[in-house]
């Protein structure tokens, strides 16, 4: 059990570090019966005016004088001896002794609504934030099948407040690593950079739902705000909204018309179809092919209930479009299947980044290089830090347009809104090696593997980087870890026969070209072939 030392108010969920009323860190268990009591002053009539101090030189501060009256609790008065001249005195008296007391009695309000005052204000006035991190909530519910609800929550606050101007907000790759650790405020605001963070926990009972929230100045180390939401699960949506909302006016940014659209702007009324939405983009971000495969099935079920639903047709068109990357095949095949979707996601909201950079990547598969340069520069242009139309516009310039260094100031950019995002980390590995800057390609493929050690592109380009450096043990290595993680998939395959090739272990060369001549019989590759499929 905890207990706020000010308000006396118990918690019995020991996770909690603040007081939800008035901020101040609770202590482990009761209170000790031998704290001072808060002094208690008395005005005229007996009513009593109580002051509590947070600091610990106001607590006690007590008034004496030697005309001290004692309060009746109860007890009868002691009664008067004598009447009339006798009671004008001591009225006399009285009146003088109130009189010094009255004046210490409002200098003291004075001086402690004074000093609070100040505290108040100079919190309220002091210095700006400008940048936060969410972290991933905590999912209380006793059930990993419920993750997507408190990853996508953060991810969705995450979304809501990137879209203020004057606000840096960390991507959801940069907090994701945060994920299930003990949550230190201080070493946390201190790697990412930031002047405050929010975290929440999240439990779901049933059709319950009770959500969390408090959110703490780095600097100070200070409560800023936290807040207890029970809802039903049928207000998520708005509860969303609600915090997104309170979170802007508690961090006192200086917005003004349509800078705050994106904190309260509906982007669809189902709350189904949001919670799908939310588990698709969860599994998107796995990057596996089973996950792949399960965010399209979430972002058609969430079609299905919201036909209107922009983010949802985008979301599909993004799976679609990295799919043959894991799964194998024509890649015009999926840009095909991706296609009409990301055309209606743009048709039903033209004003977001994500359906702009969703129809530029299928267009680009699409060899309709005009319109997709285009649609990556809308995008940009709706929003600067959106990460990953800054990743696929870097290949686009580097690969299609031939603008190198264009496409270096992409990505590095990219790498610098999401710092762990292990897709965009291997992305500019790739750029280096592309550009023959062997040494840069293989620290940063370093970079990918240690911030995700199941990432397979990660792997890959480390092999392709360690053999650009000599390192042919180290590349060798690397491919068959790649081919273990990916259980021998096709593009591993061919990775590690590439190596196979390259670092002279010819004995493996002829297996891999079975094996992959068996599970594509249409294609047939040769020891030089292997070499030529490096780049795929």
């Amino acid at each position: 059990m905890k207990r706020c030392p000010e308000c006396r108010r118990d918690y019995y969920d020991d996770t909690l570090l603040y007081c939800l009323d008035d901020g101040t860190p609770l202590l482990d268990g009761p209170v000790s019966m031998d704290e001072p009591q808060t002094a208690i002053l008395s005005e005229p009539g007996g009513v009593a005016t109580g002051f509590r101090g947070g600091e610990d030189e106001t607590r006690q501060q007590t008034l004496t004088t030697e005309q001290t009256a004692i309060l009746q609790t109860g007890a009868e008065a002691e009664p008067q001896k004598s009447w009339g001249d006798a009671s004008e005195k001591q009225s006399l008296s009285a009146n003088r002794a109130a009189k010094p007391l009255m004046a210490i009695g409002l200098a003291i309000i004075i001086l402690i609504g004074g000093f609070f005052g100040y505290r108040y204000f100079k919190s309220a006035g002091g210095e700006q934030i400008n940048s936060v991190a969410v972290l991933p909530f905590e999912n209380r519910s006793g059930s990993t099948d419920t993750d997507y609800l408190s990853d996508g929550l953060a991810d969705s606050l995450i979304y809501r407040l990137s879209q203020l101007p004057n606000l840096k907000v960390s991507p959801t790759s940069s907090v994701m690593r945060y994920k299930g650790k003990e949550t230190d405020v201080a070493q946390i605001a201190k790697e990412l950079e930031v002047d405050a963070v929010m975290s929440g926990r999240l439990v779901q009972r049933g059709d319950d739902l009770s959500i969390s929230v408090q959110l703490i100045d780095s600097r100070s180390k200070k409560l800023i705000w936290a807040e207890q939401y029970d809802r039903k699960m049928a207000d998520l949506l708005a509860t969303q909204r609600e915090i997104a909302t309170t979170t802007t006016q508690k961090l006192q940014l200086k917005l003004a018309g349509d800078d705050t659209k994106g904190i309260t702007k509906r982007y669809t009324d189902n709350n189904e179809a949001y919670q799908l939405y939310l588990k698709g983009r969860y599994h998107w971000g796995k990057r596996t092919l089973d996950d792949q495969t399960k965010a399209v099935d979430s972002f058609k079920a969430a079609i299905e209930k919201d036909d209107n639903f922009a983010l949802a047709y985008s979301g599909l068109a993004d799976t679609y479009s990295v799919l043959p990357f894991y799964q194998g095949g024509r890649a015009n095949e999926f840009v095909n299947k991706g296609m009409p979707y990301a055309v209606r996601a743009l048709e039903l909201d033209n004003q977001l980044a994500e359906t702009h950079s969703s129809l530029a990547f299928v267009n680009e598969g699409s060899w309709k290089w005009a319109e997709a340069e285009s649609d990556y520069r809308r995008a940009l242009e709706l929003n600067p830090n959106y990460s990953s139309a800054l990743m696929r516009f870097a290949r686009f310039n580097i690969h299609v347009l031939n603008r190198d260094e264009e496409g270096l100031a992409l990505i590095k950019r990219a790498v610098e809104i999401e710092p762990s995002s292990a897709v965009i980390n291997d992305n500019l590995s790739r750029t280096y090696l592309s550009q023959g800057k062997a040494d840069l390609a293989l620290e940063q493929a370093k970079k990918t593997v240690a911030l995700d050690p199941n990432f397979s592109f990660g792997w890959i380009d480390l092999a392709y980087s360690q053999l650009a450096n000599g390192q042919t043990a180290g590349a060798w290595t690397s491919a068959q870890n790649v081919v273990e993680i990916t259980k021998r998939s096709n593009r591993s395959l061919i990775c590690l026969g590439f190596v196979a090739a390259a670092s002279g272990h010819r004995d493996e060369i002829d297996e891999v070209l079975q094996e992959l001549e068996q599970r594509t019989p249409t294609v047939r590759l040769t020891r030089r072939g292997l070499g030529l499929c490096r780049s795929g």
